[in-house]
């Protein structure tokens, strides 16, 4: 299946990360999904219901990040993975969590992790 949805570059403010202080206080990500589906039905039939809503996928992505907290951005990205193969439609997800602003001593512009997920 070649078919994909992607949503790039969904800022969020949360409270991730292995320091108290990050956890302490809140920071910005950048989360990218590409969210693979059978789209065949969605085109030939112009309908909503014949995919994957992107809107609800956003607005629960935005809550896991606004409302969870985790120490490592692999969990995160695993739990929004998790989150999306809940879609009836999706059939396997790759997910990019990056944090914008990583506690190291040098100029890094970002720290990320991918992972990819297939529905069971």
């Amino acid at each position: 299946m070649g078919d994909r949805i992607l949503l790039e570059a969904l800022r969020i403010v949360g409270r991730h990360g292995a320091l108290p202080e990050e956890r302490e206080r809140s920071q910005p990500f950048e989360v990218d999904l590409e969210i693979e589906a059978d789209l065949e039905e969605a085109a030939r039939r112009d309908a909503i219901s014949a995919t994957i809503d992107y809107g609800a996928v956003v607005r629960e992505v935005v809550r896991i990040v606004e409302a969870e907290s985790y120490e490592l951005l692999e969990a995160l990205a695993g739990r929004i993975a998790a989150a999306v193969l809940e879609q009836e439609r999706a059939a396997g997800v790759s997910v990019t969590v990056r944090k914008l602003r990583p506690p190291v001593a040098a100029d890094l512009s970002s720290a990320a992790v991918r992972i990819t997920r297939r529905r069971a």
